[in-house]
């Protein structure tokens, strides 16, 4: 646990930010040696607030005898701590920062997971009028000429980062009164909008994880095309120092693409929504199938 105390310490020292979370996920299964070492996953608050990892994860340590640690932030912070060595593995979805830091040799292996979709969320009421419209950009700049609140996670997310994609291609920079840039996680961004009876981007997932806890707000605009949203897994450099734990991280990235595991993803949601809240999408999967 110290590496994670440390991570999560730098990380809020380094970026302010509020929304990040530390979880444990350790405690059903013997780490196979070190006392007390865990492999330590950075990842995207999406994956925790959804339930997904809290699902996914006790199958892992149950089958390897290995501790997992997360450290749930946005995507860009989850690279970030990639890149300082204070992770050994990475589950994110920006594929263009994802790229970028391979490119740059921060990571040794990406594969891809499993994809969901973005959707621009609001109040029942909709008072920008975007509900039904077909294009997510096209959605934005109505709801920036309506003047309606729109809150942003505002956290270099992957979620963020599609929210400035969609803004750039409606021609706008968001700003003033009606735009509020949270630096949260989805869950509590999610809150945000509802009590201010606001519109949001936010991954379907989480969105209906919290929809069973009582969020008021509706799924306004989905469909898009640009709105899809994949992830992937990426075992970070070794050579970012001797604690890195390389054959963790690579015995995680084999058995989250495996077909069991992915076979999970599949069903993850389907007793209480009707349908999965994630599609796998691993190599062996789509081979399989």
């Amino acid at each position: 646990m110290k590496r994670i105390l440390l991570a999560a310490a730098l990380l809020l020292a380094l970026t302010g930010c509020t929304g990040a979370t530390a979880t444990s996920m350790s405690e059903a299964a013997e780490a196979p040696s070190g006392e007390g070492e865990a492999l330590l996953l950075a990842t995207t608050t999406s994956t925790e607030d959804s339930g997904l990892l809290a699902y996914l994860l006790p199958f892992f340590e149950e089958e390897t005898g290995i501790h997992v640690d997360v450290i749930a932030v946005g995507t860009g912070q989850a690279l970030k701590l990639g890149e300082d060595g204070n992770a050994d593995v990475l589950l994110v979805h920006a594929r263009e920062l994802e790229d970028a830091f391979m490119e740059a040799g921060h990571g040794v292996r990406r594969e891809d997971v499993m994809y969901n979709d973005f959707i621009i969320v609001g109040p029942a009421e909709d008072p920008a009028g975007i509900g039904g419209m077909a294009e997510a950009a096209e959605a934005l700049a109505k709801v920036a000429s309506s003047g309606a609140t729109f809150v942003s996670r505002g956290d270099e997310s992957g979620t963020h980062a599609r929210e400035k994609s969609l803004w750039r291609a409606a021609a706008i920079e968001p700003g003033g009164d009606w735009y509020v840039s949270a630096g949260q996680g989805m869950g509590a961004v999610l809150g945000m909008a509802d009590e201010q009876r606001a519109y949001t981007l936010s991954d379907r997932a989480t969105y209906l994880a919290r929809k069973l806890e009582g969020l008021d707000l509706e799924i306004l605009v989905e469909g898009d095309p640009f709105l899809l949203n994949r992830y992937g897994v990426i075992a970070v450099n070794p050579s970012k120092g001797p604690h890195i734990h390389a054959d963790w991280a690579e015995e995680f990235v084999e058995w989250l693409i495996s077909v069991p595991a992915q076979e999970r993803i599949a069903e993850f949601g389907v007793a209480e929504f009707g349908s999965a809240l994630f599609t796998p999408n691993s190599e062996p999967w789509r081979a399989a199938h």
